[in-house]
């Protein structure tokens, strides 16, 4: 594990402290590495909530069933005969 020192204001020092105290963190360290998980989570969720909007107006829905996979099968067959 590498080390990262940060200055903060003493506003900030003690609410870490109080949060470290409140919520049962045995370090400063560790709670701000929650607060960066977290916001790794919270990034990951934005970007699915993207990627599922681009994909509902990407165009009309299409129906993937049995007919659609047999259909894409032969059509990577057609593209990659057997050797």
């Amino acid at each position: 594990m590498t080390t990262m020192n940060i200055s903060l204001p003493e506003t900030l020092k003690d609410f870490v402290d109080t949060q470290v105290q409140e919520q049962g963190y045995s370090t400063s360290s560790e709670y701000v590495r929650t607060l960066i998980r977290n916001d790794q989570v919270k990034r990951a969720e934005q970007r699915l909530a993207a990627l599922m909007l681009e994909s509902l107006e990407s165009g009309p829905a299409i129906s993937v069933n049995e007919t659609y996979w047999n259909n894409k099968r032969e059509a990577l067959k057609q593209r990659h005969p057997a050797q």
